[in-house]
């Protein structure tokens, strides 16, 4: 089931991608200046190319300034200079816009996808119980009649979400068929258990679960699959697993009842508002809080720390800002761990130091306004 931590890991990822988005447009912005001043070559008069070299050169220094500064436009004398870097500034504003606007989109299209591959993976064995009642070479009872296994194929709730999804598999037969017949066959617990005379609950329970986390999550072709389709799947994974392992676990075969499939959120309404905020706030932070980062990296100059530490600063700060009712300190233990897993082994301190600092300023300028016991403190 997702927490916030996995969200802030979602909210990260989107952020990253914007930013990478931010300086290629960047770069392009310079080649569309550079080409304005490029030497005509379908032309008839002769091309002044001192000239427009030295056209180019201004224009590229007052683009680089007045982005450094945050303008919308240049004066210069030069009408054709003024120009270029106008048209870049706007191509750049617009640009940026659009992928701000994507990613936030996508960010919720990636999260909400999580559900779609735990009803996949849940509907991939109901498949493979198919494949195996058709194989008339070998018996395989034990599988077919597993009680997990017949629960999720009998689960009314999957075959209609299965569908609705469009995670039944139908189109994937051929790499199925592979999948059962080199990996599911050719495992050794698979074989030990269809031998069985009469698996008890507490067998059927431990093979299923072995058949998820070992041949469907482990290191197999079918693992492969899910990170090839699945951008984010070294993510997702263990979102994924955890609810399939909790959608196992919470199964009795005795009671007769149909099995339950669990919600990807237990209020998706509240952590979409979390996610979308946090975004929101994060590309949008005023400048003088990203001066608090600058102000207190000592040395370091803001545009050489690495990406990752950019990011979780900025969505730090946002989080403190925001989020009225996260104490201060979970919001700093949260980051910190984002740093220790996904940013330099030395970040983890680096941040840590940083956000005690910045936190202490934000509350002794009234910014963070908390409610409620232990919301403030950050010891």
């Amino acid at each position: 089931m997702l927490n916030r931590r996995s969200l802030r890991i979602k909210v990260m990822q989107s952020l990253f991608a914007l930013q990478q988005c931010k300086e290629a447009t960047y770069e392009l912005c310079e080649e569309k200046i550079s080409e304005a001043f490029a030497p005509d070559l379908n032309s008839m008069e002769v091309q002044d190319k001192a000239l427009l070299q030295q056209q180019k050169k201004v224009a590229l220094k007052l683009f680089a300034e007045a982005f450094a500064k945050g303008q919308s436009g240049v004066e210069h004398e030069d009408k054709k200079v003024v120009k270029a870097v106008q048209d870049a500034l706007k191509f750049y504003k617009d640009q940026v816009k659009k992928d701000t606007d994507f990613f936030r989109k996508n960010l919720v299209v990636e999260v909400e996808k999580i559900y779609d591959h735990y009803i996949a993976t849940l509907s991939l064995v109901t498949v493979f119980a198919e494949l195996a009642e058709a194989d008339k070479k070998v018996s395989h009872r034990n599988f077919v009649n597993n009680s997990w296994i017949r629960a999720l194929k009998n689960s009314e709730a999957l075959k209609k979400d299965a569908l609705r999804l469009g995670r039944h598999w139908q189109n994937h037969m051929d790499e199925v068929r592979h999948w059962f017949r080199d990996v599911v066959r050719q495992d050794n617990e698979y074989l030990n258990y269809l031998d069985r005379k009469s698996p008890s609950i507490d067998d059927q329970k431990k093979f299923v679960n072995h058949l998820f986390k070992k041949v469907i999550f482990g290191k197999t072709v079918i693992n492969d699959f899910y990170e090839e389709e699945v951008l984010r799947w070294a993510e997702d994974k263990d979102i994924v697993k955890a609810l399939v392992e909790k959608t196992v676990k919470s199964y009795e075969p005795e009671q007769q009842t149909e099995i339950s499939l669990h919600t990807l959120s237990l209020n998706w309404e509240d952590d979409r508002a979390f996610i979308e905020t946090l975004y929101e706030r994060s590309t949008n932070l005023e400048p003088h809080h990203k001066e608090l980062i600058a102000n207190n990296t000592r040395n370091w100059e803001v545009e050489r720390l690495p990406l990752t530490d950019r990011i979780i600063l900025e969505m730090s700060i946002a989080e403190l800002l925001s989020f009225p009712n996260i104490p201060v300190k979970v919001t700093i233990n949260e980051y910190i761990e984002l740093a220790k897993t996904y940013s330099t082994p030395k970040s983890r301190t680096f941040i840590n130091g940083i956000l005690d600092v910045i936190a202490k300023e934000l509350m002794e300028s009234g910014e963070i306004k908390k409610s409620g016991r232990g919301l403030i403190d950050n010891k």
